[in-house]
């Protein structure tokens, strides 16, 4: 006699004890080992993972770690509750950190229960990262994260004096060593100067296309690394400002993006003291990027190691050549300097005259690291040559050619 078939109603009963009986033997794991499952899921899977069984319900509420990213939403249609020209209502999710994403959590609608909101447990969340979304206004009473460590804010957007937001942020963060933002736009004519105030934190990443996003570095005491990126910014009158909050760094990453021939340079007057490796992507075709260049060599009197990704992908707007440089120089620049790579090199007159100089001024240098890019003016042999011609400072100094 053929075995009964099972009801279509007993096989997902069957189907879910068995999902149960999984997660189950999931939720005896370490803690640990469960936050490092759940953080390696995107935030609706975490969410999601409240199905599984009573006691998962709530268990993604203990992360300390959160990383919401929106990509759908995109950075040029506004906040989300611009799509589809209605507000969108979402699950409410725990009072402390959803306080922070009231209008990002829309993508966690789905095939989740709704979760009533209870308090995340003060000082919890330890990392919290944001990326295409919009932050509210922050309401009154907001608690912030008391043991926040890392923060990270990319394609965010901010209401009308959004600095403000940042600050309540920020401040009430003692224990904050990573602080990242990119392309962080505030909304509104008027941007409010407002302050980064992290005495614990280690590392900053900066990354703006406008000419001045508001920010002043104080009390940043124990700052060891700052990548920055800026275009205008760099020409703005607060960037030697901006920069003079960073003198404690001993690593320090500039990106340079078009800067308009017609602005001024500002002179760099601080003095980076304790910097030992710099890093720059710059245009060498222009004049601004060859001054910031200078102005920054000349503002580090112990750095060690300097590394320069180049980009010259137009025609040569300006000649930096062996007189302009030197009119730049000053005693004591590059007297520690032992290590120099350049890399995106097209043998243009420019590059050839800043390595023409670093090889006679710097008496420290024992090694220059040069690596063309795909498009040159000149053979290699031909640029080889010249470059054995150049006088050195430094009788142990050495040229690497990586072609």
């Amino acid at each position: 006699m053929p075995p009964r078939r099972l009801s279509a109603k007993r096989r997902r009963c069957r189907a879910t004890e068995a999902a149960a009986a999984e997660a189950d033997a999931l939720i005896s794991l370490p803690p640990d080992v469960l936050d490092n499952i759940l953080t390696r899921v995107s935030i609706r899977d975490a969410v999601r993972t409240s199905a599984l069984s009573r006691a998962w319900r709530r268990r993604w509420e203990a992360l300390s770690s959160l990383d919401l990213n929106f990509p759908s939403l995109g950075y040029d249609k506004g906040p989300p509750e611009a799509l589809g020209g209605r507000r969108l209502h979402p699950p409410p999710l725990p009072r402390q950190c959803p306080a922070l994403l009231r209008e990002s959590r829309q993508c966690l609608r789905g095939p989740h229960p709704r979760l009533a909101p209870r308090p995340l447990p003060p000082g919890r969340l330890t990392s919290l990262t944001l990326s295409s979304c919009a932050i509210p206004l922050l309401p009154l009473g907001f608690v912030a994260f008391p043991e926040l460590r890392r923060l990270t804010l990319v394609y965010v957007q901010l209401q009308e004096y959004g600095g403000y937001q940042l600050e309540e942020i920020i401040d009430p963060s003692p224990l904050l060593e990573y602080l990242s933002l990119i392309s962080v736009l505030i909304r509104g004519d008027y941007i409010r100067k407002w302050v980064i105030r992290a005495p614990n934190l280690r590392r900053l990443v900066a990354c703006s296309d406008y000419d001045d996003d508001g920010w002043i570095l104080k009390k940043l005491t124990s700052l060891r690394c700052a990548e920055i990126a800026f275009t205008v910014f760099l020409v703005h009158r607060n960037f030697a400002k901006f920069l003079s909050g960073l003198v404690q760094v001993t690593e320090l990453s500039v990106a340079t993006g078009y800067i308009p021939s017609s602005a001024k340079m500002p002179e760099i007057l601080c003095t980076f003291d304790n910097l030992k490796s710099l890093m720059l992507e710059v245009h060498f075709y222009k004049q601004h990027p060859i001054m910031l260049t200078l102005y920054l060599l000349k503002s580090a009197p112990n750095l060690e190691e300097l590394k320069l990704k180049i980009y010259d992908e137009e025609e040569l707007e300006f000649e930096a050549n062996g007189e302009f440089l030197n009119a730049l120089w000053a005693d004591g620049m590059c007297a520690n300097l032992q290590v120099v790579q350049m890399s995106g090199i097209h043998w243009l007159p420019n590059e050839m005259s800043f390595i023409e100089l670093i090889l006679s001024k710097a008496r420290r240098l024992h090694t220059l690291s040069i690596s063309h890019s795909e498009e040159i003016v000149m053979s290699n042999e031909d640029a080889l040559n010249e470059l054995l011609r150049y006088r050195r400072a430094s009788t142990e100094a050495q040229i690497l050619f990586k072609g």
